[in-house]
């Protein structure tokens, strides 16, 4: 009985040095990996830090391109070519004007991306497009409007460079949008290197840009 007891005790201790064994070196492996450029490991709540950190930096980076056959990014993300409806020439305001847009419908809050690079030239708000933006091209002769957004990106501003998937804002309801149809109101239009923001421009189709057909 006593060497049974002695085996034991033997077998036992052999067992929970080789378990701190295999922890300690799961640690300095991690540890090492870290330091060598890999990433930490993370807990539960760090991982979720994680996503809100990444919708921050959305702001800051281009995240999408064109599709194929498209010169532009679907403003919205989530969205394609086959979701877009071509309301370019449809009537608004009771047939006194043409729509000279497109509206891409998502829900309240969606992100909204620059469809192409450019230089924010007006952050502004109206009656009838509610929250703005103006994005004019780097060769001064196309403007991007986008409007009904819900916010803006945080640290958007005037003068500042986006990049073609760069986030810009949420998608909403504001001026003269129907709150039960939250969407994008999207137009490009043609313009030369003198003209502000507010003048007069001529409207282009969105839709065949964004790769519709």
């Amino acid at each position: 009985m006593h060497q049974l007891d002695r085996l034991l005790t033997i077998v036992v201790t052999a067992t929970l040095t080789s378990a701190v064994w295999i922890v300690a070196g799961g640690t300095i492996m991690q540890q090492a990996n870290f330091a060598s450029g890999g990433e930490a490991p993370q807990s539960a709540a760090n991982a979720s830090r994680g996503v809100q950190q990444s919708d921050r930096q959305l702001a800051g980076r281009s995240v999408m391109a064109p599709a194929r056959g498209a010169t532009l990014v679907v403003p919205v993300v989530g969205k394609t070519a086959a979701d877009l409806t071509d309301t370019f020439t449809q009537a608004r305001g009771g047939g006194t004007r043409v729509h000279d847009a497109i509206d891409v419908m998502a829900a309240e809050g969606t992100p909204i991306i620059a469809a192409a690079p450019g230089r924010i030239e007006k952050l502004f708000t109206s009656k009838a497009g509610g929250l703005t933006i103006y994005v004019r091209s780097p060769d001064q002769r196309t403007i991007y409007y986008y409007a009904h957004l819900r916010n803006y990106a945080p640290g958007l501003r005037e003068g500042q460079k986006v990049t073609a998937g760069q986030r810009l804002g949420s998608v909403g309801h504001t001026g003269n949008a129907d709150p039960a149809g939250p969407h994008l109101h999207f137009a490009v239009l043609q313009t030369h290197p003198g003209a502000r923001w507010s003048e007069p421009a001529t409207a282009i189709n969105p839709y065949p840009l964004l790769g519709g057909k």
